[in-house]
């Protein structure tokens, strides 16, 4: 799932065949586990996949929520989750072996940590979702300080910090 404003990512599940019952358990589990006021969240634009049911569509629309279906056969119509679907496989599955359902769940989770926590963002000004949401960082004369940089994913990419 991704929160278009924050641009904050959220791992909803893993499977390699998901049905219309682990979707909406998968559902059920985000509201009860994120701690996300719900409320915050206007709509959810879903794509006509077979695997979202109208249990799916259920369990947001108990919660709150619009649920609307994008046009078919018209991937713009959900640009956001496009651009990030393609982001997610340029920087991490297209780079990386994927051995087992295990494997994907932690390089997937900390590959969403690096997204959120770390990775500047252009439509966020170069911060992170966190940081949008907290308030950006006061700026700092690199001169002054150590850079520390640290391998994330196996050197896939990097995170960088000011060395203390």
């Amino acid at each position: 799932m991704l929160e278009p404003g924050s641009r904050r990512a959220h791992l909803l599940g893993d499977t390699a065949h998901p049905t219309g019952p682990w979707t909406t358990q998968a559902a059920r589990n985000f509201l009860m586990d994120t701690g996300m006021n719900i409320a915050d969240i206007k709509s959810l634009i879903r794509d006509r996949g077979s695997q979202f049911t109208a249990a799916f569509d259920a369990v947001f629309t108990d919660a709150g929520q619009r649920v609307l279906k994008s046009p078919p056969q018209a991937p713009n119509a959900n640009a956001h989750c496009q651009r990030f679907n393609g982001t997610l496989r340029r920087e991490l599955l297209d780079r990386t072996l994927i051995l087992n359902e295990r494997h994907l769940r932690r390089t997937l989770t900390r590959y969403l940590e690096h997204y959120n926590v770390h990775r500047p963002h252009r439509a966020l000004s170069q911060l992170c979702p966190s940081q949008a949401e907290a308030r950006p960082p006061r700026p700092i004369d690199l001169a002054e300080h150590r850079v520390h940089r640290t391998a994330v994913l196996g050197e896939l990419t990097n995170e960088y910090q000011t060395a203390s």
